[in-house]
């Protein structure tokens, strides 16, 4: 049986975008392993969703025995990259942006937390580590003589700032691309990088680290970039109601994550399962044959959540998942769920409020706007819609006490089978 190549695997996954010289690369990559990179800019203390195709890409070339290089761009983040953006990005302070790349190298180095057991292990890289030490002089001599203004200046991405945003573009962002090829023409040289990986939005910048290299060293490298994923009103993928869809627990809680892949539209969930999981979509669509199809794209949601969670939160935060979705969504009972599944819940699962005193079942439903007014929050309450904690609750007149508190702290209401409102103690 012939044996899969990594590009034919990816290309049948989805994975590209573009590929620079395709022939040569597929040629090159036959029978040999490789250095390849992608770059991280620590513009915030966690990369998203969006970020999830490019480190999944690095993981398939690992796990076909090639060796990734996780570049965080110390450096280049201080310019930041202007591609494809309206604005200048806003400038961090140096403490955050050293607070950033220590964010992330951690939550990257997790994703590849495998490394001690195989010997291509992925090398965690910062590109202020070389840039720190060169004079502008020198970069400019050394590295600038490459760049023509004229082309440069005819890219996609500074075109459309300079002549449809009408915003102008300053000289620092203007250089970005030049920094970012150097970075390649390095790895290059240092490690022998043969290949940049990236997002569709990294082309241009891409082509120009190809470029530069080739003109340093007369040795051909290679670009690919993946697909830039959009949200059905055309926001960035990874982005709901301006809010976006961090890897950090602490920012995204593992909840809210698994709820974003739960939400995944019927029409993209085969495409996202072959994107982002490690399954091929035909043997999904065996294992969920069945007559009802609501039921098929129930479980492939569920597949798909259950496995990034996994991957991005790991086993531990999909077990808390699963409790809490079990106890809202399903027969499980109060008692399954964990405190530290009710700390999920209030930073960002279902609503919730503080109370520094006890109220009456009414005016509680009122003040948590499971009603709009005390008649109606005693119609629900004596037609069994009420439950405090999953147990039915018919007393109009019922009084909470420390009985109802769960870990001396929480109270769960809800109305109906889907409507939630946790109840943080302070007392």
């Amino acid at each position: 049986m012939k044996e899969i190549n990594i590009l034919d695997f990816l290309d049948k996954k989805g994975f590209f975008y573009q590929i620079h010289n395709k022939l040569n690369l597929y040629k090159y990559i036959k029978n040999k392993n490789i250095f390849l990179y992608c770059g991280f800019d620590p513009t915030e203390s966690s990369l998203h969703v969006g970020h999830l195709l490019p480190i999944l890409c690095l993981k398939h070339f690992q796990n076909f025995g090639h060796t990734p290089i996780i570049l965080v761009g110390g450096a280049t983040s201080l310019v930041g990259d202007p591609s494809f953006r309206i604005h200048e990005r806003p400038k961090n302070s140096l403490d955050i942006l050293r607070y950033n790349q220590s964010c992330l190298e951690k939550q990257l180095s997790f994703f590849f937390k495998d490394n001690n057991h195989i010997k291509n292990k992925a090398i965690i890289l910062n590109n202020y580590s070389w840039f720190k030490d060169i004079s502008i002089l020198s970069f400019l001599i050394k590295i600038g003589t490459f760049f023509s203004v004229n082309n440069m200046i005819h890219k996609e991405s500074v075109k459309k700032r300079l002549i449809e945003q009408k915003n102008g573009m300053s000289f620092t962002e203007f250089s970005y691309s030049l920094l970012q090829a150097y970075d390649f023409a390095f790895l290059y040289k240092k490690y022998g990088v043969k290949l940049q990986i990236g997002g569709s939005d990294q082309w241009g910048n891409i082509l120009s680290g190809i470029r530069l290299t080739r003109k340093l060293y007369q040795e051909e490298v290679f670009g690919i970039t993946n697909p830039l994923l959009t949200m059905p009103n055309g926001e960035k993928f990874g982005k709901t109601g301006n809010k976006t869809i961090w890897l950090d627990a602490k920012r995204t809680s593992p909840y809210k994550f698994y709820q974003f892949w739960i939400n995944t539209l019927d029409s993209d969930v085969d495409n996202f399962i072959q994107l982002f999981t490690l399954s091929n979509i035909k043997l999904i669509n065996f294992q969920f044959n069945s007559i009802n199809m609501t039921d098929n794209y129930i479980n492939k949601k569920v597949f798909l959540a259950e496995f990034l969670t996994k991957f991005v939160h790991g086993k531990q935060a999909l077990d808390s998942v699963k409790r809490i979705v079990f106890f809202l969504f399903g027969r499980g009972s109060v008692h399954d769920v964990k405190e530290e599944d009710f700390i999920q819940l209030i930073q960002d699962g279902i609503p919730s409020i503080t109370c520094h005193n006890y109220f009456d079942l009414p005016n509680t439903l009122v003040r948590t706007r499971l009603s709009d007014s005390l008649n109606q929050a005693r119609n629900m309450i004596i037609s069994g819609a009420i439950r405090i904690n999953g147990r039915v609750q018919t007393k109009k007149e019922y009084y909470f006490d420390k009985s109802d508190l769960l870990f001396d702290k929480y109270t769960l209401l809800c109305r109906g089978k889907k409507h939630y409102v946790l109840i943080f103690w302070k007392i």
